[in-house]
């Protein structure tokens, strides 16, 4: 089997901007392309462009499509209308998370379901695995497409340019079909980046076209190529969780504080049902740790897997770190012991290396856009 890595339709693009390519779970991807704290701030202030193509598309399709994801999801699918989108995980048996996943409705009887790329092939196995029986079926979609994001204040602006569809009527986690440039797209109002923005999912012989569309609309207003680097910081500011980091196998979505997506109301068993519903009991009776945000008081940079600490004793786990270029300090999310997890705890720190930095206990998320 080769060890190569996957390269998206936009490869020699990004490598012809200069960008700083990375192995992410088996893709070559763009890191960054200048300074990643330039691309951070376009993307707060103006807009960025993001290469996503690594992400897994699945789709399910079929007269049981609805059941073989509600029984297969904790999410409640039959209750989003065509044309929506929605947030869900997908969990083992005994609860815990195989993955934090989006939910197109594109039609009637027809599904897209896009996993993490490191998570992908995993997603794909279950719902394989979980559609037995049911009059449904799931296709592996990944290489039927490439996806684009757009983020930030100005990106409604520059995609109404190139396109006729109706994005003031487009909702938040909403998706509908359309063109862009002139390029058949599935235009989603969703992202990764706390700021408003779409994901343009199209085929791969249309990214490049597509991309230098975007390119160009977005050169009076400040649009720049953006890195999955500055993506994280994004992310992270927005109090957004990374699997493998704030989410794995060993948390369930109540341990996460992600209760809500589980949804016990819908017809019918689901995988997890019974393990979930054991883990909402002890989250309502005695919460164990608690995901907060910490911001530091000094320089030092946390990183995932530092130990949060309190008058001496270890208390939690930062899960991610990075400096904020929007709070100009460091900041990291952390699971804390619930006795520490109240904004304003005072005595929490981290241990950077030996050290115990000083950190302020803070609700999360660290930035909210402005609507």
């Amino acid at each position: 089997m080769s060890n190569a890595l996957r390269l998206t339709a936009l490869d020699a693009l990004h490598r012809s901007l200069g960008a700083t390519m990375t192995d992410f779970a088996g893709w070559d991807m763009p890191l960054r392309y200048g300074s990643e704290r330039d691309e951070h701030n376009a993307v707060r202030t103006k807009a960025g462009l993001f290469d996503l193509s690594h992400m897994g598309e699945i789709t399910v399709h079929g007269p049981e499509a609805v059941k073989v994801l509600d029984y297969a999801l904790v999410g409640n699918i039959s209750t989003v209308g065509v044309g929506r989108a929605r947030y869900t995980h997908i969990c083992q048996e005994d609860g815990g998370i195989l993955d934090d996943l989006i939910v197109y409705r594109l039609g009637e009887t027809e599904y897209m379901v896009v996993a993490n790329a490191s998570n992908a092939q995993v997603v794909l196995d279950a719902l394989t695995e979980r559609a037995a029986g049911f009059d449904a079926e799931v296709r592996d979609d990944r290489d039927a497409y490439a996806l684009i994001a757009v983020q930030g204040p100005e990106s409604p602006g520059i995609l109404a340019g190139l396109t006729d569809a109706d994005l003031d009527g487009l909702k938040y986690y909403a998706g509908l079909p359309g063109t862009v440039a002139g390029v058949p797209a599935l235009i989603a109002r969703t992202g990764y980046t706390g700021e408003d923005g779409f994901e343009l999912f199209v085929r791969p012989e249309h990214a490049v076209q597509l991309w230098e569309a975007l390119t160009k609309a977005g050169e009076g207003v400040g649009l720049v190529p953006c890195g999955l680097s500055c993506r994280d910081t994004l992310r992270l500011e927005a109090g957004m969780p990374l699997y493998g980091h704030e989410l794995t196998t060993a948390l369930t979505p109540f341990d996460a504080g992600l209760g809500r997506v589980v949804k016990f109301e819908k017809e019918g068993d689901f995988v997890g049902r019974a393990a979930l519903e054991a883990a909402a009991e002890r989250a309502a009776t005695k919460a164990p740790r608690k995901l907060v945000g910490l911001i530091a008081e000094g320089r030092r940079v946390p990183r995932a897997g530092f130990p949060v600490v309190a008058g001496g004793e270890v208390i939690g786990e930062v899960t991610s770190g990075a400096p904020s270029p929007t709070l100009g300090k460091p900041i990291a999310m952390a699971y804390v012991d619930a006795a520490f997890a109240a904004p304003g705890t005072s005595g929490v720190g981290v241990d950077i290396r030996g050290t115990h930095e000083p950190y302020e206990v803070v609700a999360l998320p660290f930035y909210k856009r402005q609507k």
